[in-house]
């Protein structure tokens, strides 16, 4: 089994890493590949709604000079996603939106790839709007037809600075949980 983990942070190495690396070390102590993307410092535009992905229905989207198809091989080979972003004016970054966006309509154009298959999201902020940005999250799952697990509390933890969500022993152990469900939905499913 595998879970892909894609961080919408545009700090590579900050908060929200921290946050996936604590949900996928539960995964691995499972048996379970994780794989951490970063889409920290990539050309990741927006959806252009030019509908050529329902169109041709190959599994792509036409913006062919960014990661997005690559990304998509590797949903397409996972059992499992987690998408992480910080909160940014109560909301997801403009890169995890744009992913949400591309990577959800050639998923729904070519057969609902994502269907069945689990998928959790994780959020860090600074003080507030997580919550929307955790349900932003939530929906792409929800739309896609994917299975939800759940933690002992939101998906969130708070922290400014890179690393200030160690500090936040609830939000790590919201995280810890989170893998754990993971694993055992995984588990249950195969």
């Amino acid at each position: 089994m595998k879970v892909l983990a894609v961080n919408g942070s545009p700090r590579k190495d900050g908060n929200t890493a921290l946050l996936l690396e604590k949900v996928c070390a539960p995964l691995r102590d499972a048996g379970i590949e994780t794989e951490i993307y970063q889409l920290s410092g990539q050309p990741l535009r927006g959806c252009m709604a030019c509908m050529k992905c329902w169109e041709r229905k190959d599994g792509r989207c036409v913006i062919a000079n960014d990661p997005l198809n690559g990304l998509v091989e590797k949903l397409k080979e996972a059992d499992g996603l987690l998408l992480g972003s910080p909160t940014y004016f109560a909301d997801v970054t403009a890169e995890m939106k744009a992913f949400i966006d591309r990577s959800g309509m050639v998923a729904r154009a070519n057969g609902n790839l994502l269907q069945r298959k689990v998928g959790a999201g994780v959020v860090a902020a600074r003080r507030g709007g997580p919550m929307h940005a955790l349900q932003t999250l939530q929906s792409y799952f929800l739309i896609n037809e994917m299975i939800v697990p759940g933690s002992n509390y939101w998906n969130i933890s708070f922290g400014r600075n890179i690393g200030d969500v160690e500090n936040d022993a609830e939000g790590i152990a919201t995280m810890e949980r989170l893998g754990e469900n993971m694993a055992w939905l995984l588990g249950k499913l195969s």
